[in-house]
């Protein structure tokens, strides 16, 4: 079967941009050949990912590889255009660019593995926090492990109400796509978003109190200091 990129739309296969930054927010003829040079890259970055997620979508055969690519390299644009001013230079543009389409077909390629799957709801289960069967380092450091995995499943039950505890394991457990979840519940991203930040600091909270994890520190104006850090340059 040929890979999907070989059937990618034919782009301008031009030199590119020397400031792709500068290239892409300059009207003129110089950002139509840059935009038409970076949406092939994100096609074909998209496409290298569908394929390897192929398995996960039936009957995907090389041109639904190719629509599910195009498709996700049209919104990675899109998203890249409307954050290409924190691009600060600290790897190439082509590799910063190409986060963005890998992301957002994986994303979209869940999604249609979900597609007509059952979203059953349900609660945390302890096979859900058992240790891969082959696990680095020793005895010493597998004891410490199940004792943090019972810590984390105590602290789930005490902590969380069975609603938080029925989202996190669809998110994180069964990685059910947050859009799919919303939709399926009749609720937004941003209400499940919320419900997990909500879990997570509940269960810092909890499993410091119990001694598995440090006090966070002060950082920034908690300490009186007037530093702040750079944003990550990511997607």
């Amino acid at each position: 079967m040929t890979h999907p990129s070989a059937h990618a739309p034919a782009t301008d296969r031009g030199a590119e941009p020397t400031d792709w930054v500068l290239a892409l927010g300059t009207p003129g003829h110089e950002q139509t050949v840059a935009m038409r040079q970076l949406h092939g890259l994100l096609v074909r970055a998209a496409a290298h990912q569908v394929w390897r997620m192929r398995s996960l979508v039936d009957g995907c055969s090389p041109e639904r590889v190719d629509e599910i690519a195009n498709g996700a390299a049209d919104v990675a644009m899109t998203t890249l255009l409307g954050k290409l001013h924190t691009f600060e230079g600290h790897s190439r543009f082509t590799t910063w660019a190409y986060k963005f389409a890998l992301l957002q077909a994986a994303s979209d390629v869940r999604q249609q593995a979900w597609r007509r799957q059952e979203v059953r709801l349900r609660d945390l289960d302890p096979s859900d926090l058992q240790l891969p069967d082959r696990r680095p380092g020793g005895p010493e450091q597998e004891a410490e492990a199940l004792d943090l995995a019972s810590a984390m499943a105590r602290a789930m039950h005490e902590c969380l109400t069975a609603y938080q505890r029925q989202i996190a394991v669809a998110l994180l457990v069964d990685e059910v796509p947050i859009d799919v979840l919303a939709a399926r519940l009749g609720t937004t991203r941003g209400a499940l978003y919320k419900t997990v930040h909500v879990a997570r600091t509940r269960l810092r909270a909890e499993l410091t109190a119990m001694g598995y994890l440090d006090e966070p520190r002060a950082t920034g104006a908690a300490a009186g200091q007037h530093t702040t850090d750079p944003a990550p340059e990511q997607p």
